[in-house]
């Protein structure tokens, strides 16, 4: 298939009905690049990003850890503990990402709370709805040196209140489409009701950009 036609297709309805394309799309258009397939430079925007839910049977996706991980996300803590009080047990790929303490860098939830990050979002959009500043930072080039077991997958979560709705635009340096944009999706998701309902405004859409969107080798 043509990038073209890729490119034409970047409106979804759901998290679902994006992932399911996405997943087509990469298996038929995707290139070999360090052990998957992948798209490069794929945005998209979700219409109604409250339906987060993604019920692809062959995915088999899990809302009981989602809704978990959220409310890790929503404590702040860094540690996979909390995660394992949360959920019942951790998941493997959060022991291989923590560090000795069993800490990670990519709660993001942790990451939004440092230097009250969130909370001053928050903050600006009421005291402008205009602005153009409302943004998170994750991924941090000038931290690269904390990054040898956990490198955050998401640069940036920019929002803007235009028409009186809140839109969201999340930024990807690399995004596995299996785990991380189906978890991943829902987080942002969440985050984006939450500061709507903190302005009393209703969600706007979803937009979603990943430099690199994959499928590793063995879900292909």
């Amino acid at each position: 298939m043509n990038i073209i036609d890729i490119i034409m297709r970047n409106t979804f309805e759901t998290a679902n009905e994006a992932y399911e394309y996405m997943h087509n799309e990469i298996i038929t258009s995707g290139v070999k690049f360090a052990g998957t397939k992948a798209l490069f430079n794929i945005g998209f925007t979700i219409e109604n990003p409250t339906n987060k839910v993604i019920t692809n049977k062959e995915r088999n996706w899990n809302e009981e850890y989602a809704a978990a991980e959220w409310q890790w996300y929503l404590s702040g803590d860094p540690k996979i503990k909390k995660l394992g009080e949360l959920y019942g047990k951790i998941p493997p790929i959060w022991k291989r990402m923590a560090n000795e303490d069993g800490k990670v860098n990519s709660n993001y939830g942790y990451q939004w709370k440092r230097r009250y990050q969130l909370t001053k979002v928050i903050q600006m959009l009421r005291s402008n709805p205009e602005t153009r500043q409302a943004a998170i930072s994750i991924y941090d080039g000038k931290e690269i040196h904390k990054y040898s077991n956990d490198t955050p997958c998401t640069y940036a979560v920019q929002f803007t209140i235009v028409q009186s709705k809140l839109y969201m635009s999340v930024y990807m340096r690399s995004n596995d489409l299996w785990y991380g944009f189906c978890n991943d999706q829902y987080q942002f998701a969440s985050l984006q009701e939450l500061v709507a309902e903190k302005l009393n405004l209703p969600v706007g859409t979803y937009y979603h950009h990943a430099h690199n969107l994959h499928l590793y080798n063995d879900k292909i």
